[in-house]
């Protein structure tokens, strides 16, 4: 395949695009970046529409590896000037490969008791890096998905994508309003736990976690509010110990997460 030494191409300008979330919205598609990453989507079978890679800042056998297996799999894969390559990777000091990636169409309709029997909920979270870093211990714990409530970052932007560590490939995230997720749970009859300093209970207090279950997080800003607490049927509070008065949301839906794990009924 000829390699792309032109800034102006056309692929190469929609690659480009997608660092902007309007441009993901209205494709339906993200950047992944990074050998691991774009490694990571090709493997789990994800809908990758196209590698880009320059052959001058590759140094890992394994990427070449990958891009073989990519090529092999018809993804089409494009070779391109170090300079093109730079003008599309977000980081500086890029390690050669990027791929741009069809976001999964997966709704909250979709989802029920038998495909999602736990997974975390988060309310407006503000930061990519958080919504990454949930993803990545939802895998950890082999829980089953995220859910995006109301408006916040999205789960493709690229800090995000990285946070997650391949996670994003692996486990469905949706979005949905206060409202549809309010009708959901009662749908299926979840059990919604929610955290809160005004919680009643100790976290480890909580003798079991009954499925199907969600982990239901408030904002970084404002936490749970009264409306969303109404959800749950239990509300929990986390100790702090020190004199900062929160957690940070990742951190929090980790530790929540692992003691569900352990007491999962």
């Amino acid at each position: 395949m000829q390699k792309i030494t032109s800034r102006s191409n056309p692929n190469i300008k929609f690659a480009r695009a997608l660092r902007q979330r309007k441009y993901r919205d209205s494709s339906a598609s993200f950047l992944v970046e990074g050998i691991h990453h774009v490694g990571a989507a090709v493997e789990a079978d994800t809908a990758v529409e196209t590698v880009y890679y320059a052959p001058e800042l590759l140094k890992s056998e394994f990427a070449f590896e990958m891009i073989e297996l990519a090529s092999s799999q018809g993804i089409p894969c494009s070779p391109t000037s170090a300079e093109v390559f730079v003008s599309l990777a977000g980081k500086d000091n890029p390690q050669g490969v990027l791929a741009v990636v069809h976001q999964s169409q997966v709704t909250l309709a979709d989802l029920n008791p038998e495909s999602f029997s736990w997974g975390t909920a988060c309310v407006s979270p503000q930061d990519p890096g958080n919504v990454g870093a949930i993803l990545r211990t939802i895998d950890a714990v082999g829980a089953s998905g995220l859910i995006l409530i109301d408006e916040g970052v999205d789960a493709y932007h690229p800090t995000a994508v990285r946070a997650s560590m391949g996670a994003i490939f692996r486990h469905p995230v949706v979005r949905a309003s206060l409202s549809e997720f309010a009708h959901w749970v009662k749908q299926h009859v979840y059990h919604v736990y929610g955290t809160s300093a005004q919680g009643k209970l100790d976290y480890l207090q909580v003798s079991g976690y009954e499925h199907p279950a969600i982990l239901l997080m408030g904002s970084e800003q404002q936490g749970l509010t009264p409306e969303q607490a109404q959800i749950c049927q239990e509300v929990v509070r986390l100790p702090m110990r020190g004199e900062v008065t929160s957690l940070n949301l990742a951190v929090a839906a980790g530790v929540m997460l692992y003691v569900m794990l352990e007491k999962m009924e």
